[in-house]
């Protein structure tokens, strides 16, 4: 009977490998891949790359849990910017690191990227580049957060120079009609826009970035109308005029650093802490992908992952541009 118990775990176990395997498949069969990426780059070159950086993301976030949203950023971040080749990474007194706008995931998770990229120095040098290891440890990071695995293809070139007045990242409230357009210069539409700020429902974001919606709604001096009142007198509590707090994005799973269910629900509720998710449910388009994903927390996670992909193709560099660093914070010796 023992025997027969443990038989079936096994099938179920192996079916479970075989459905995940042709679902990693699928996803990669509908992406068109631009140049030099690839499906398992590493494959003959550094067979164990993925493994490397999985164990090492795993390793720091059991330390600590905040590293799952700030790598996730760091890979908006880069690719927003020059396109996805750890530029963000690069030291220097007027780097993209000197940006305000990339201030909030200096300091741990950078030492983390450094980690990572040591060991596989160690086992692989040269071979594996900083842009890689942005995009898989942030897939593992979404892993650990409650998501589901997604494939990431590799291949990518890291660049040599690195500016902060290159850091066009929005930094104030913005709105929903300069947000789209500027999605679509990066070849992303409305459901990825809509997608990844589901990644809102990790981390934290501090009072200043909320103050106006509390306090002077576009120079009005009244709170933005789309709040629900009660949320308001709570948000109003935890940030007062001037604060320099911090408050959860999403406030009923925040504290678990975990990808949160109730993230478009909040929305749809006019319970969202940020201006710009909040934008969501005023656009038909959103709206409706918002409660698509309130309806099925599942798939918004497969939807996650699908457009972190795409994310992560954002204006690569040739394969005859760049270079592999050995170093992510500096650009190799000539």
């Amino acid at each position: 009977m023992r025997a027969s118990m443990w038989w079936q775990l096994l099938l179920s176990m192996l079916a479970l490998v075989s459905s995940c395997a042709a679902r990693r498949i699928q996803a990669e069969a509908t992406i068109e891949l631009p140049p030099p990426l690839q499906w398992q780059f590493y494959q003959n070159s550094c067979p164990d790359a993925e493994k490397y950086v999985r164990d090492q993301v795993e390793f720091y976030w059991k330390q600590d849990r905040t590293l799952a949203p700030k790598l996730i950023r760091i890979v908006y971040s880069d690719c927003f910017v020059k396109g996805c080749d750890a530029s963000v990474l690069l030291d220097g007194p007027d780097s993209e690191k000197k940006a305000p706008q990339n201030a909030a995931f200096l300091g741990f998770t950078l030492e983390v990227i450094d980690k990572i990229k040591e060991v596989l120095e160690q086992h692989c040098p040269g071979v594996v580049s900083c842009a890689d290891i942005i995009n898989l440890a942030a897939r593992d990071a979404v892993v650990l957060a409650g998501g589901t695995s997604y494939p990431v293809p590799t291949g990518r070139r890291d660049g040599n120079s690195s500016t902060a007045k290159s850091v066009d990242l929005p930094l104030q409230a913005v709105s929903w009609g300069s947000v789209v357009p500027y999605f679509q210069e990066k070849g992303l539409d409305v459901q990825d826009l809509t997608t990844l700020l589901g990644g809102h429902s990790l981390g934290k974001t501090g009072c200043q970035f909320v103050a106006d919606r509390l306090y002077n709604f576009n120079k009005t001096g009244k709170p933005d109308p789309s709040v629900d009142p009660t949320f308001l007198s709570q948000l109003r509590e935890q940030c007062p005029p001037n604060s320099t707090n911090q408050v959860y994005l999403n406030p009923d799973s925040g504290s678990s650093y975990s990808l949160g269910k109730t993230f478009y629900s909040r929305v749809l509720n006019h319970r969202a802490v940020l201006g710009i998710d909040q934008q969501i449910a005023a656009n038909n388009d959103s709206y409706q992908i918002a409660q698509r994903y309130d309806a099925s927390f599942e798939d918004f996670k497969k939807m996650f992952g699908r457009s972190m992909t795409r994310l992560g193709l954002v204006k690569l560099l040739p394969g005859d541009q760049g270079e592999v660093r050995k170093n992510c914070r500096v650009v190799n010796a000539k």
